[in-house]
């Protein structure tokens, strides 16, 4: 028997079929990748990305938060989240500017055109999302939550 015959037998079609099927990961990924594409569609019409829109709503706050709380909060590493303002910055939505009392850190600002594009996107993520939270049977929107947040 050859070492690639050897290699192809050491792990037997039954351990795909487990993955496949049991992976909480592969299924989270997927779920998430269905999400997106959902949200994505009905923003798309406002020329938003579900992504863009998080993001958006993360910076809806009485003071600009900072990069870095601003990754913590999205889960996201602080080069991702730069690359990801930037096309908001382009179009005017946000306003990155240097902290007062830490010149090596940012704050970013929504702007009024964001914040009118943000109130054009909150009904379509409301109707979104109670169209998905029906999808949900069996444990609830509020257990998935939870046993989502257990996991991140």
């Amino acid at each position: 028997m050859s070492t690639r015959q050897k290699a192809r037998q050491e792990l037997p079609l039954a351990a795909t079929h487990q993955v496949r099927d049991a992976c909480l990961c592969l299924h989270v990924q997927r779920a998430a990748r269905s999400l997106a594409r959902r949200f994505d569609e009905v923003l798309r019409l406002l020329d938003l990305s579900q992504g863009q829109f998080s993001l958006l709503m993360s910076l809806n706050r009485p003071e600009p938060p900072s990069i870095g709380n601003v990754a913590s909060v999205l889960a996201m590493d602080r080069t991702t989240l730069t690359a990801n303002l930037k096309p908001l910055e382009r179009r005017g939505l946000v306003k990155v500017s240097v902290d007062k009392t830490d010149k090596r850190s940012r704050r970013l600002a929504i702007s009024a055109a964001g914040r009118a594009l943000l109130s054009k996107a909150y009904p379509v993520w409301q109707r979104t999302h109670a169209e998905t939270e029906r999808l949900i049977t069996g444990i609830g929107s509020d257990a998935m939550r939870a046993a989502l947040r257990a996991l991140s």
